[in-house]
């Protein structure tokens, strides 16, 4: 009787520890609802500035609102007297005020009235002195930012007013090289040796930051709006057309919120949004309809990306409407130090002119890894090339191939619905040395694709109650 009480009482604790063991193992199945929650807790953590209720309108330091009297110093004067005063708003009331470069200063809210329009300059020449800032990826010294803030801390531009970088196909645009931006075969362009070549060979071999001397003399051109190493920044509200370049880019910046923004600009590398080394950036409520990646998150090109090595991380885009652009959210291609932590939700993309819904490119010569990206609640209307586009041989130029192996993984895609998908339902293509790991598709459901998958090195994609062209998968 002894013997079995021992027993039983071994019995009871075996199937407890079993028990405890299972309670301890429980949250896993949850995995999918704490995904979003770390979403939530990113938004929640990332800091909205706050200023003083003190106001600075630019009318007040000599600006006039004729579209031709450049009014540079105003807004100089205004920005500086609102920083040196403890901070606050500096009014652009409605009409339309022509101005070189806005430098951003800390504590400061630079707010746009309804009808108000900022015309920035045409004169290049207007854009220097040169700044620290960056190219497609590699830092730089060149042309200022049409509206540039460098290590400032709490920063905002709100109201319903527009930025218009007056960029065409006779300013900015030609330097390209693309005759249908305007370039005239024969003048200087991004491609000449002294230009990209001389920029991509000061990556290679290490050239400090201070002596890549571009500007003036040089056709690489500026960056609409740069928040450079800036923290808890605000940018709500506005409307950016005819950009030079990319038009949102905050690179080495954290906690960064752009609420209710309107990007119309279809020239050449007009991305919409580019955070670059970035975390803690909220995209919400916004609309692109671009002349490239609606929202292009990066991290770097080849060795300037590894040898900053900050990845970019924890970026929540929901609410938004993506029209034209070579993709809806893309993670890529100047990516060299990594992206993770990328969580879209309740956007709608849709567009003869949008390429692909979501984009993942590098190469061997970006090399760096994307991880944990979780896609929720999309409606797409029409793209023409693919739903999701994985790609590791992205390349518009010879020679991308190099000994830097990229890793991408855990990309989870949830609740889409896709009227024309395009080309292309799923489109991977991984490397034999590392595939693409761990895609999933729950309640996708994908209509007229003209091929459904095109998959190559890569895990099979998981498939859970989806479809494509009307066939389980």
């Amino acid at each position: 009787m002894k013997k079995m009480r021992i027993l039983s009482t071994i019995t009871i604790a075996l199937i407890c520890s079993l028990l405890s063991f299972s309670c301890k193992e429980q949250p896993k199945t949850t995995e999918k609802a704490d995904v979003f929650a770390q979403a939530d807790s990113i938004i929640k953590n990332i800091q909205i500035p706050q200023f003083p209720d003190k106001e600075f309108n630019i009318m007040d330091f000599g600006a006039l609102a004729d579209g031709k009297t450049d009014n540079t110093q105003a807004f100089i004067k205004a920005i500086a007297e609102c920083s040196n005063s403890g901070g606050g708003k500096v009014i652009v009331p409605a009409g339309a005020f022509l101005t070189g470069p806005i430098h951003l200063k800390s504590n400061v809210n630079l707010h746009l009235n309804e009808g108000a329009t900022v015309l920035f300059s045409t004169d290049q020449k207007a854009y220097l002195p040169m700044v620290h800032t960056s190219y497609e990826g590699v830092e730089l010294m060149n042309y200022s930012p049409l509206i540039y803030a460098y290590k400032q801390k709490n920063i905002a531009i709100t109201g319903k007013g527009t930025f218009d970088g007056q960029a065409d196909n006779e300013n900015w645009w030609p330097w390209c090289g693309n005759s249908k931006y305007g370039h005239v075969e024969g003048t200087p362009q991004q491609r000449d040796d002294h230009n990209l070549p001389a920029l991509r060979k000061m990556n290679e071999e290490g050239t400090p930051v201070a002596e890549r001397i571009f500007g003036e003399g040089h056709q690489l051109r500026p960056t609409f709006l740069e928040p450079f190493e800036c923290e808890n920044v605000l940018i709500q509200g506005v409307t950016f057309t005819n950009a030079p370049f990319w038009v949102i880019h905050a690179i080495k910046s954290n906690s960064v919120t752009v609420n209710g923004v309107t990007v119309r600009s279809h020239g050449p590398n007009n991305d919409g949004c580019d955070p670059e080394y970035s975390k803690n950036v909220h995209i919400v409520n916004c609309t692109f309809d671009t002349g490239d990646d609606c929202i292009a998150i990066k991290s770097g090109r080849n060795n300037d990306g590894r040898r900053v090595n900050i990845p970019s991380e924890n970026i929540v885009v929901e609410n938004c409407i993506m029209k034209d652009g070579h993709g809806g959210v893309v993670m890529g291609s100047e990516i060299s130090a990594g992206v993770r932590n990328v969580f879209v939700r309740n956007c709608s993309m849709d567009s003869p002119n949008l390429d692909r819904a979501i984009r993942i490119k590098t190469n061997t010569l970006r090399g760096g890894f994307v991880e944990n990206v979780f896609v929720r609640n999309i409606k797409v209307g029409q793209v023409k090339e693919a739903v999701l586009r994985i790609n590791t041989y992205y390349g518009i130029y010879a020679n991308q191939e190099g000994d830097f192996i990229p890793s991408i993984k855990n990309i989870h895609l949830e609740d889409i619905e896709v009227e024309n998908g395009g080309e292309y339902g799923v489109l991977i293509k991984g490397r034999t040395e590392n595939p693409v790991k761990n895609v999933t598709f729950t309640n996708v459901h994908i209509k007229n694709a003209k091929t459904p998958l095109s998959v190559e090195n890569s895990e099979p994609v998981q498939f859970t109650n989806s479809s494509i062209n009307g066939t389980a998968y």
